[in-house]
């Protein structure tokens, strides 16, 4: 546990001039107030006063004023600003006047779905696959049309810029303390993965959340832009932020998921925090995938699900049970693979977390698997499965309409998200897209 004491030390021997607090609106976007380190003190025992009435999802003008609370364990140095403008970072919670945990907050969010996991004896634990694009300004023409920074593929050494610039990122990361088990190439052309150490899901959205930052800023040094949209372009496969979950023990940190007596290795609660997840799994969608785009990724990109199953190997399930090796019990874990990058990753992690609980205190029945070779052999079958939604308003409409989900968000929040991902997508389908011009102006 960080100390007051420890970070003003930090700040004295690094020559830290500003610390920027930083939290989330409920679509995710990353806001900032920044104070000087003479203010830090004062901060640190008391927050932070801002006016939130601006805030998408945050309070009505009448209840502007809020607090900012820094969380002292995520007090981070920013690698990459000039040294007389040493910066710092505090990722905060959000509380009224009156001392409350703000309920418009999405980190509070999360620390609501995590407690009424420890009041059931349980720990989350997560861990991402953060997937992204580097694409490269051509000309002083910016970042469109858009020119993918390499022409690589799926695991390729890639150029060695390539290689250089993903190796500058992981060391970026590292000076902030955010661990990463690995990075490689992706699939499309300047598209790569990093892969997160496992962590407790609330430290891990701290991390994905500081992550996104650090990269983009580690590509506008190269005259890059990293992206994390869904899916950028139609000739390039999308984006995707697969999570690695699993339940641990309260007091001994033991993994409940593990029983390397079933024939998947997993326990009965992690059989029906599984068969949780999969009955919410469409409403979940409007928070896991949140954009008009992240359903140009869905179902017709390599690698993102769309049929609401479950398997160890197939390539179109939802959810994938790794293998674990005899004697690894230990890293028994369920990976979700709808969530894309775009995420709010408190949000995310919320409603992942009580779409599980759900399936543990309902005792929910777990279908069968469909692994890929029952998929060419059961078409009958295939035809009958539930599918994930195809665009971000029928997401919304599932969710509207699911209990467990906008209760794992509360009703000041999840009122908030649905109106404001109505409008964004009422926004799009009253575009006229050049698809449309070409092929109907001439024609009709």
């Amino acid at each position: 546990m960080a100390t007051k004491e420890a970070i003003l030390a930090a700040v004295d021997e690094h020559g830290v001039r500003f610390v920027d607090l930083w939290f989330t609106d409920i679509t995710g976007m990353v806001k900032s107030v920044t104070v000087p380190t003479s203010k830090l003190p004062e901060v640190l025992d008391d927050g932070s006063h801002f006016d939130g009435s601006s805030i998408e999802g945050f309070a009505r003008v009448a209840e502007s004023d809020m607090v900012l609370v820094p969380d002292l364990d995520t007090f981070t140095i920013l690698p990459w600003d000039p040294h007389d403008e040493r910066t710092a970072c505090l990722i905060c919670t959000v509380h009224t006047l009156q001392g409350d945990p703000f309920i418009g907050d999405p980190r509070n969010v999360l620390m609501r779905a995590l407690k009424q996991a420890a009041e059931m004896g349980f720990a989350y634990n997560t861990g991402v696959e953060l997937e992204f694009f580097l694409f490269r300004g051509e000309n002083g023409q910016g970042f469109t049309p858009r020119l993918p920074q390499d022409e690589a593929s799926y695991f390729d050494m890639s150029t060695d810029m390539s290689q250089s610039i993903r190796r500058q990122m992981l060391a970026t990361l590292a000076q902030m303390n955010i661990g990463v088990d690995s990075t490689h190439h992706e699939i499309g052309s300047g598209q790569h993965e990093i892969d997160f150490r496992y962590d407790e899901a609330l430290a891990q959205a701290d991390k994905i959340l500081m992550a996104r930052v650090a990269l983009k800023a580690v590509a506008r040094r190269h005259n890059l832009h990293c992206t994390f949209m869904p899916r950028p372009d139609e000739n390039l496969p999308g984006s995707g932020m697969h999570t690695h979950q699993s339940l641990h023990d309260l007091n001994t940190g033991q993994n409940v998921f593990a029983d390397s007596s079933d024939q998947y290795g997993l326990s009965e609660v992690a059989r029906y925090f599984l068969a949780g997840q999969l009955a919410h799994a469409r409403a979940m969608c409007a928070v896991l995938a949140p954009l008009v785009n992240s359903y140009k990724r869905l179902g017709t990109s390599f690698e993102a699900p769309v049929n609401v199953t479950w398997a160890h190997i197939n390539r179109a399930a939802l959810i994938r049970v790794p293998h674990i090796s005899a004697g690894k019990e230990a890293h028994t874990r369920l990976e979700l693979r709808c969530p894309d990058p775009s995420a709010n990753p408190y949000l995310a992690s919320a409603v992942m977390l009580m779409a599980g609980l759900d399936g543990i205190r309902q005792q929910m029945p777990l279908p069968d698997p469909l692994e890929e070779t029952l998929v060419r052999q059961e078409r009958t079958r295939l035809r009958q499965l539930e599918v994930l939604p195809t665009s971000l308003g029928e997401a919304l409409d599932a969710l509207s309409q699911d209990d467990v989900i906008l209760s794992a968000l509360g009703a000041y929040v999840s009122d908030r998200y649905i109106a404001a991902k109505r409008q964004e997508f009422d926004a799009y389908n009253q575009q006229v897209t050049p698809w449309e011009l070409e092929r109907y102006l001439l024609r009709y």
